[in-house]
């Protein structure tokens, strides 16, 4: 007897679905399960001890993150003016004593150069004798003045330009 004679082929494809149904069920029982495991995970990720959830959080963070960058913003143009003036304002100032007279007993003459970061601004200069006291002012531009400079003059400006830039 042959294997069709005692079930016809329409019944093994029954049976095989019916299995493949149930092996399915399983599968989807399984899986529903484990889907149950992760939410229960999610939700005490998502809270906190303090009942506050993980989206609260990441929102007050994400507006700290955008206040903090607006007030950035602000700060690094008002850094930017100030550095601006910074940069013109006299920040160099280096004075070279000299006896002017050979009759003068101390070095009561001085040159005193007053530079930017840029090497502008001015040197003054003081000659001092027994009957008065002269004063010159020079402007200086990147470290050179249209006016003819002493040797005290250009020793004050040099050292005003050998110090430290920012």
């Amino acid at each position: 007897m042959n294997l069709e004679q005692i079930m016809p082929l329409s019944t093994w494809a029954i049976i095989l679905v019916g299995v493949l149904c149930v092996i399915e069920l399983i599968w989807i029982l399984v899986l529903q399960n484990r889907m149950k495991g992760f939410q229960k995970s999610y939700l005490a990720l998502q809270t906190f001890l303090d009942g506050s959830s993980l989206d609260e959080q990441l929102k007050e963070y994400i507006n700290k993150v955008n206040y903090i960058n607006t007030n950035l913003e602000a700060t690094e143009k008002r850094m930017d003016q100030a550095e601006l003036k910074l940069r013109s304002a006299i920040d160099r100032a280096e004075l070279v004593r000299f006896n002017a007279f050979d009759n003068m007993g101390s070095d009561l003459s001085f040159a005193l150069a007053l530079l930017n970061q840029q090497g502008d601004g001015v040197v003054l200069s003081s000659i001092n004798n027994r009957e008065e006291s002269r004063v010159y002012a020079k402007p200086v531009i990147q470290g050179e003045s249209t006016y003819h400079l002493s040797q005290e003059e250009k020793a004050a400006i040099v050292k005003a330009k050998e110090t430290i830039k920012i």
